[in-house]
């Protein structure tokens, strides 16, 4: 018996030896165009992007390569040229050096195609906002940063200080937002709560403008914005930073990330706090309310194997506004999810499974007797299947679903009741790589949606042509947006002046959106020119109800909006760079029909920046601004007829901002800011004006803890 456990333990032994003397050890450095090394650059293997590795201080990597494998290794920045290379067989190392992106267009994106894709390759076109951009920017949540980058986009007021969103002509609940891909809940006045969506640990945003329900169905019929956050790839990570800015305007924060072996896990609170603003001067408001919040996130990966890795969030977010002395609005949401990703043998196909949870609540504070009193529940719980089929060299096809159960309390119902339905859909896309100058995307999806029984076929198709310096797009893509629930069953006394009625016989709004992009890139320059036209059929809006005496959502007739956007950006090696774009937008709306339009016809963003940096200190001065024009607008001046209107002026204006960003030590950076440098101040504050005082300064410092040490 001894003799045959022996003879069994040496053949497992001679196996393992067999294995490991299989396998093969990488290694390399990476570094910039200068010699520096890059710390934290992925390495990876091209055909299995999973198994990777980071770099270390030194810039240098390690890497395990299973038996069998003939290896090409992909290595990426942030900032800089991914690069791929086969490592030395007689030496197994490899070294790169990666050359700055002074474009951005070697970025990889998933939102227009839900598959990663260099932006410069991607036939949806497709806005980038960089994580160093965001940390240029200091923006706290989302509105911020998209008004300071993107011409078009206006973040205003509606009744009660309640934020709204106008996309050039699109409102909140046609534009949809996500986090990490993921639907977000709740909503006041057809928005979401942007607060949610701080910048803290964002890794880019990525924002496709014009209809893209093909892939993401109902509320996509303007555009998408996806905020994605970034991945734990350093052993560990360590940042505090605080900002203090006028009217008492606080925010701290904390991050915590880890790598290590199987795991990585990301970690980051935020806390905020403003005080109550007099504006001092008459308007549709004199006062801004104060508020506090605090946004808490955890992500946390398990790379199981090679091919298998799962995803888990969670996430608590609560504001408080003061509202009055006697009333506090709090808002609350709790969210989670997990997701599972698995490659299989060949790296041509994988499939990925997807739960999440959210849930957003409002409630009312009353001071006196302490008592909470919750009017609001939106609970979303949905399930997703995706899968990835790839053919040839880039060829991808993607099948998908998706179930979602929508439960619905709310104050605006009677009796403060709820409602709740269930959506699913199914949907499919080509992604085809033509031959090197030309490529093409298609797409189809079906949307069911049972409290409204409404369902829709929705189609995408894209193309793009490469001559030269020089890339042409086009693409068709249809849009849809079901009724909701509020719009079906609200019956809400309004401030008791009128009510407001849901309609249950409301259809489905359906948009076509057609767009052109003409791009050219030479060397560190790039122009981009789009055009595009949008018929939105059966929009829904409110109109005045004789029968009710009330308001009720009805449809009206078609919405046309049409425009264009030019674009330019310029970066030099000394440091300097600058960007300008402008957007036009023209809304036409049928007389007659129950909806007034604000939409500004011009906007306009630039910015001007000097960077430098040095080995013990660095500094970015960067000059920013943004105009708005007038626009003059039909105001409805009776609830009680659509007849009787007054014309209304909204000035135009335009904000100007100087920061100074300084890394005045290993891992410390202070951010110095002057914002409104032309101290503009509207003489009536209308909702949508910005509710300004005058010129205003802040400062904040950013700590990186693991910096120091390493």
């Amino acid at each position: 018996m001894q003799t045959i456990l022996r003879k069994v333990f040496i053949a497992l032994l001679v196996m393992t030896a067999s294995a490991v003397s299989a396998q093969r050890t990488v290694n390399g450095t990476v570094t910039d165009g200068r010699g520096t090394p890059l710390i934290g650059a992925s390495v990876s293997l091209k055909h299995r992007p999973h198994t990777g590795t980071t770099t270390d201080t030194k810039g240098h990597y390690t890497l395990v390569i299973p038996a069998g494998e003939d290896p090409t290794l992909q290595v990426s920045y942030i900032g800089y040229i991914p690069r791929t290379g086969k490592p030395s067989i007689k030496t197994n190392r490899l070294d790169l050096a990666l050359n700055e992106d002074e474009t951005g267009l070697q970025t990889v994106v998933i939102t227009g195609t839900r598959t990663p894709k260099l932006l410069k390759d991607a036939p949806i076109v497709t806005k980038v906002i960089s994580a160093d951009r965001i940390k240029k920017t200091d923006a706290t949540h989302i509105g911020e940063l998209l008004q300071a980058e993107i011409p078009g986009i206006e973040f205003s007021y509606a009744m009660d200080q309640q934020v709204t969103l106008n996309m050039q002509g699109f409102g909140g609940n046609s534009v949809l937002f996500l986090q990490d891909g993921e639907r977000i809940a709740g909503e006041t006045l057809d928005n979401i709560d942007y607060n949610r969506l701080n910048m803290d640990n964002v890794e880019r945003i990525e924002i496709v403008k014009g209809a893209a329900s093909s892939l993401y169905g109902s509320n996509a019929v303007g555009g998408v914005v996806n905020v994605i956050t970034r991945d734990a790839t350093e052993p560990w990570t360590a940042n505090l930073n605080a900002r203090i800015g006028a009217h008492n305007n606080q925010r701290y924060g904390g991050s915590f990330s880890f790598k290590s072996g199987k795991f990585n896990s990301l970690t980051n609170i935020q806390h905020t706090h403003a005080d109550a603003i007099d504006l001092g001067r008459d308007g549709d408001y004199s006062t801004v309310f104060g508020s506090k919040t605090w946004n808490i996130k955890e992500r946390l990966t398990f790379n199981a194997t090679d091919r298998l890795n799962f995803t888990g969030r969670a996430g608590y977010y609560f504001r408080e506004r003061d509202k009055s002395a006697d009333t506090r609005n709090r808002y609350r949401s709790f969210s989670g999810g997990i997701k599972g990703r698995y490659s299989f043998a060949g790296g041509k196909d994988d499939i990925e499974v997807a739960y999440s949870f959210d849930q957003y609540d409002k409630s009312d504070l009353i001071t006196s007797s302490r008592n909470d009193i919750r009017d609001y529940s939106n609970v979303q719980n949905s399930l997703r299947a995706l899968y990835n089929h790839k053919t040839g060299r880039k060829n991808v096809l993607t099948v998908g679903g998706d179930y979602m159960r929508d439960y619905l309390m709310s104050y605006q119902f009677e009796n403060n009741g709820s409602k709740r339905q269930y959506t699913c859909d199914a949907f499919a896309q080509a992604d085809l790589h033509v031959t090197d100058k030309l490529s093409a995307i298609a797409g189809l999806r079906y949307d069911y949606y049972s409290e409204a029984r409404a369902n829709n076929l929705s189609s995408k198709l894209g193309m793009m042509y490469k001559v030269g310096n020089c890339s042409l797009r086009g693409s068709y893509s249809g849009g849809f947006r079901a009724p909701t629930l509020k719009e079906m069953y609200m019956s809400f006394d309004m401030a008791s002046i009128f009510m407001i009625y849901g309609n249950e016989n409301l259809k489905p709004e359906r948009s076509h959106n057609f767009s052109l992009l003409a791009e050219y890139i030479k060397g560190r320059c790039s122009v981009t020119v789009t055009g595009y036209y949008n018929k939105v059929d059966n929009r829904i809006t409110t109109a005045w109800n004789k029968a009710l005496n009330g308001m009720q959502y009805v449809n009206m007739a078609p919405l046309k909006i049409s425009g264009f956007d030019v674009n330019a950006q310029v970066k030099y090696p000394c440091g300097f760079g600058a960007s300008a774009s402008y957007a036009y937008t023209h809304e036409h709306i049928k007389a007659g029909e129950p909806l007034t339009s604000s939409t500004r016809p011009h906007t306009a963003t630039a910015r001007i920046e000097y960077d430098r940096q040095w080995k013990s200190y660095g500094f970015c001065i960067t000059l920013s601004g943004r105009f708005l024009s007038g626009v003059t607008t039909d105001e409805y001046t009776s609830v009680s007829s659509y007849e009787e209107t007054s014309r209304q002026r909204y000035p135009g204006y335009a904000m100007w901002k100087l920061s100074l960003a300084q890394r005045i030590a290993k891992g410390v950076n202070i951010t110095l800011a002057a914002d409104n440098l032309l101290n503009y101040r509207p003489s009536y504050y209308y909702n949508n004006s910005p509710s300004t005082t005058g010129t205003t300064l802040a400062a904040g410092i950013s700590v990186d803890i693991d910096k120091i040490f390493k």
